[in-house]
């Protein structure tokens, strides 16, 4: 085994294994939570609204993340169906949990006479940030990583150690693509903060999809763990659809849309 590379078992808790993966997530959900509440204050929801729909929307995202896992994994999961609650070795995805807390979304906005467009706004900087970080769960469990390559590839990408070394997974060295999209969100969380003072309603939102949708694209193309529908790769798929709704919904709004619009900043 080579020096350094990470248990992703943190520690036992009562005779119980708590391991890395849930460790990061958990402090990624609080990090998505803190951040959202102290900007949905400045935008004049009431207090404790955004931890209400939390609440509810965490647990609800990830049962949509895991079946969407399971679903495109189902030649292995069929079989092996008393894995299919095994999160804590991994295998939540992104998009199946950002259609369940979509759909929480909808329905929390409804009953509590909110405006949906706004709590996506409200949220979409948070999402990114979360991105970035839960990416470092699949770092210590050893999985969303690339294509095969050499030692020396990524000591040319100037990475330190301890990462080269978990990336020697299965007997080879792989692309470390959880690094690529965590550094992605993170610059592009930081680009959204800088320029959502500019954008209309709505449109923090699309510009979350536009810059989430092609770094996804890009980099799930070096994934050597994709999830696939026949040829294509799943993510490949969503991240296309993501991309054309927010390209046609900017330009809609900028120069079709005659309607008064808002500055984000005024919403």
């Amino acid at each position: 085994m080579i020096n350094g590379y990470l248990n992703p078992i943190a520690f036992e808790f009562l005779g119980r294994q708590v391991h890395w993966y849930g460790i990061i997530i958990s402090l990624t959900i609080f990090s998505v939570y803190y951040l959202a509440e102290f900007e949905s204050r400045k935008r004049g929801l009431e207090k404790d609204t955004l931890l209400d729909f939390i609440l509810i929307a965490i647990p609800f995202a990830f049962i949509f993340a895991r079946l969407y896992y399971v679903i495109f994994r189902w030649d292995y999961y069929s079989v092996n169906k008393s894995e299919i609650i095994a999160i804590w070795d991994g295998g939540i995805a992104i998009y199946g949990g950002l259609l369940g807390g979509l759909i929480y979304l909808v329905y929390f906005a409804k009953k509590r006479k909110l405006s949906v467009i706004k709590l996506l706004d409200i949220l979409s900087p948070s999402l990114l940030l979360g991105q970035a970080l839960g990416r470092w769960g699949n770092f210590f469990n050893h999985e969303a990583y690339g294509a095969v390559v050499t030692r020396k590839y990524l000591e040319d990408q100037f990475l330190p150690e301890f990462i080269i070394n978990n990336m020697y997974i299965d007997g080879e060295y792989r692309q470390a693509t959880f690094l690529y999209e965590s550094l992605w969100c993170l610059v592009s969380f930081f680009i959204l903060i800088v320029i959502r003072k500019y954008l209309y309603q709505g449109e923090v939102f699309a510009t979350y999809m536009l810059l989430y949708g092609t770094e996804r694209f890009i980099v799930e193309g070096m994934r050597a763990d994709s999830l696939y529908i026949g040829y294509f790769r799943v993510s490949q798929l969503v991240s296309i659809v993501l991309i054309i709704c927010a390209i046609v919904y900017i330009i809609y709004n900028r120069f079709i849309n005659k309607k008064e619009k808002k500055l984000y900043i005024n919403s």
